[in-house]
């Protein structure tokens, strides 16, 4: 158990010093809200307008983010491979073709239905 003694005091420094900074900001922090404070920021330009109660958020922009979501980890997962690609020879060729393969099905799938379109 002694060995993970200075790992729990990492972690109960760590969750102590985020709830003192979250009290603190609170407590200390200025409290002068007003109209521009309070209204949504969109990059410095003129917030668009929104319905009362939200209206309703387009669902394509959370379909184009978990695309880039995942054809990025796709990415980040043949890097590995395509630098040891020499020392797997066949194993890892085989195994390249068993990841691009579903992947590319998938882009296939969503290009077919205008996912990659933008109106």
């Amino acid at each position: 158990m002694h060995l993970y003694a200075p790992v729990l005091a990492l972690l109960i420094l760590a969750a102590g010093f985020a709830v003192f900074s979250v009290l603190m900001s609170a407590h200390v922090g200025p409290k002068r809200y007003n109209r521009a404070k309070l209204d949504s920021y969109e990059c410095g330009i003129e917030p668009t307008p929104q319905p009362v109660g939200g209206g309703r958020f387009p669902i394509r922009y959370y379909i184009v983010a978990m695309l880039f979501i995942v054809f990025d980890i796709e990415i980040v997962f043949l890097y590995p491979i395509a630098v040891a690609f020499d020392q797997m020879a066949l194993f890892g060729f085989v195994e390249m073709v068993l990841f691009i393969v579903p992947v590319f099905v998938a882009y296939v799938y969503v290009w077919r239905r205008g996912g990659l379109d933008w109106d």
